[in-house]
């Protein structure tokens, strides 16, 4: 009798089975045990994350993955979007489906459907999903060659999946999904059933353009999440309801700091007086602490001719983000995307020694970049925004030191906001393709870790993560509500120096190639505000809120008195308001309370007589009764 072929199994606490080759991940997991088949709802095999379906026919390292692992997340998410499209397929028989990823902890799914699917509708989806869930469809992967899956989804009349088709050009095999009557185009992996499926939730709906291009059909995308337990669902429900009353988008209108008016353009943004009150306040720091840390302030035109693109390589590699040139005088100029040609031209302005190293060119660079209107989103995403750029140019030698200092500035920087947690990464060489050689990729990699390890701050690495021209460090930043939000970059660059032949005169008498780092710490001013706006709700600390204080007088009869206040405040430097409207003293307290004002100065009669203000504080009620210098003691202390 022919013996079986057998495979090496590697499980996750390193022992090692041997199993008959050809099984299913499936299979193995219930060899294993009939709780953990239970579970089951995917396989990580190699480190690479597939179905139970999954034939093991080599040696292998094998996880069997639950509900409780980290990668099963995305899998229900990713599952739940087909279910989700399957019940609008049913209840729509004439939508075409378009893309549905999983994101962080939700899901969407992009749907051409008339009349357009709206908040509404979403109940009766629910239920359709729900009964697709109770029937346990079981989920098949098939995989096609792309011309057998073009001709597939054609006949089906889904032009979108048609369209994705033609524009793979890497692979000739393609997998799909089925499940019962519902067919997708996917990579998966997938839950084994619907049934698998346990608490879900559809969330929104929204119009969203086919590749985020405007000039594209505009869609209609439903919004879900999915979770194990259904007490999962309701703290990341609770979680949403406290996100959106911190909506960035809502307050900026709320508050009167920021617009973006269609009329003006899609992702330019058009700031307020307050909101450019805390635009100065921040870049005034900004501009404080570099100074001191010997960074030299520059300024940049918005505009650069072709040539200088050229050079740069933008034309070459990042064309497709950067605004269509304009003519001047037979010449074809660009606005910027970036400032560092700009900062490099500067360097290149005359010859530079090694004793003139390190240069630290520092600027608050307002760049334009086009961004699909489909990604565009309040601050966060748009199409003009404001770099804090720094350009380091320094000797292999002073690499460490410049490193160490960039990661100590940045953190310590942030903190002034209030943010105290962070999440750091090192991205190291890319596989395939990168400039500058492997030992400048070694030495400033070294760097970057020892920098971090120097500081005792912990960090994880992506491996392979750098750009093509350098590895880098990010720090991201986690709000009020524990999102992680990427600010700070360090990043190496061995591609700029090459193309534009910066140098500098070693001691040797030698010209020599500088290391060039890229830095940013907020990475925009916009996008930094929003952060911020979202992190403290608009209840900005005060030294940084736009209006510090309000006068109140109670009645028309304190008002001299209360101008004679509100003139004090002002003179002293405080950002205060004077309301003297026709209104009741709980009206204008209300306002204040509503405009998250930090301290109000409220003026009745006992006031006026005793030459008193009283002062209330936002949140806290009255703080009590204070003379003038008292009270600006106060505001100043910002306690």
């Amino acid at each position: 009798m022919e013996r079986k072929k057998t495979v090496s199994v590697t499980l996750p606490d390193g022992s090692k089975i041997e199993v008959e080759s050809g099984i299913t991940a499936s299979e193995l997991a219930k060899g294993l045990g009939e709780g953990l088949f239970k579970k089951a709802i995917a396989a990580k095999i190699n480190n690479q994350l597939v179905d139970l379906s999954f034939k093991i026919e080599k040696d292998s390292s094998i996880k069997i993955i639950t509900y409780n692992d980290p990668e099963a997340q995305e899998i229900i998410l990713h599952t739940t979007a087909h279910v989700m499209a399957q019940a609008v397929k049913r209840l729509y028989p004439d939508a075409k489906i378009a893309i549905g990823p999983a994101l962080e902890k939700r899901f969407y799914y992009d749907i051409d459907v008339e009349p357009p699917i709206k908040e509404d509708d979403l109940p009766r989806i629910e239920e359709e999903m729900r009964k697709i869930i109770k029937a346990d469809h079981p989920i098949e992967r098939v995989e096609m060659t792309r011309s057998e899956a073009i001709e597939f989804f054609a006949d089906r009349g889904e032009i979108y999946k048609v369209e994705i088709l033609n524009d793979i050009v890497d692979t000739e095999v393609v997998s799909i999904y089925r499940q019962d009557d519902f067919v997708d185009l996917c990579r998966g992996p997938h839950l084994p059933s619907t049934g698998k499926i346990r608490a879900f939730k559809l969330l929104s709906v929204a119009g969203a353009y086919w590749r985020g291009d405007s000039r594209n059909k505009m869609l209609t995308r439903i919004y879900g999440t999915s979770f194990p337990t259904r007490e999962a669902l309701n703290k990341y429900l609770k979680f949403l309801e406290e996100a959106k009353k911190r909506d960035h988008r809502v307050l900026g209108r709320q508050l009167e700091l920021f617009d973006i008016n269609e009329n003006v353009g899609p992702g330019l943004v058009l700031w307020f007086p307050k909101g450019t009150i805390i635009r100065k306040i921040i870049e005034d720091l900004w501009i404080k602490e570099h100074l001191e840390r010997g960074y030299q302030l520059v300024q940049t035109p918005h505009i650069g001719k072709a040539r200088l693109w050229e050079i740069s390589g933008h034309l070459g590699f990042y064309r497709e983000s950067m605004f269509d040139a304009m003519k001047v005088e037979n010449d074809e100029y660009y606005v910027k995307p970036m400032n560092c040609p700009f900062h490099i031209m500067i360097y290149k302005s005359k010859t530079r020694s090694y004793r003139d190293l390190p240069i630290k060119y520092a600027e608050l660079g307002t760049v334009y970049r086009y961004e699909l209107s489909g990604v565009l989103h309040g601050l966060m995403r748009v199409r003009g925004f404001t770099q804090d750029d720094a350009h380091i140019i320094c000797t292999p030698e002073q690499l460490d030191e410049e490193i160490e200092k960039l990661v100590e500035f940045s953190i310590s920087f942030l903190r002034n906001f209030g943010f105290e947690n962070f999440d750091i990464y090192v991205s190291t060489r890319p596989e395939e393709k990168f400039t500058g050689s492997i030992q400048m990729w070694d030495v400033a990699t070294y760097s970057l870790k020892k920098a971090l390890e120097k500081l005792n701050i912990d960090y994880s690495i992506d491996e392979g993560g750098g750009a093509f021209y350098g590895p880098k460090i990010d720090i991201k930043i986690r709000d009020a509500l524990e999102r992680s939000w990427q600010c700070t970059t360090i990043q190496f660059d061995f591609n700029l120096p090459e193309r534009f032949d910066m140098s500098y005169i070693a001691e040797d008498g030698t010209k020599k190639r500088p290391y060039m780092i890229h830095r940013a710490i907020l990475g925009s001013i916009e996008r930094f505000v929003g952060i911020l706006l979202e992190h403290s709700a608009g209840d900005f600390p005060v030294w940084l809120a736009p209006v510090q204080a309000v006068v109140l007088p109670i009645t028309d009869k304190q008002a001299d008195y209360a101008c004679e206040v509100f003139n004090y405040m002002k003179e002293r430097g405080i950002r205060v308001e004077l309301n003297n409207r026709s209104q009741t003293i709980g009206q204008k307290i209300r306002e204040a309370e509503l405009q998250k004002i930090p301290f109000m100065l409220i003026i009745g009669e006992k006031e006026v007589s005793t030459n008193r203000v009283s002062v209330r504080r936002r949140k806290k009620g009255s703080l009590g009764v204070f003379t003038w210098e008292e009270t600006f003691n106060l505001i100043k202390e910002g306690k």
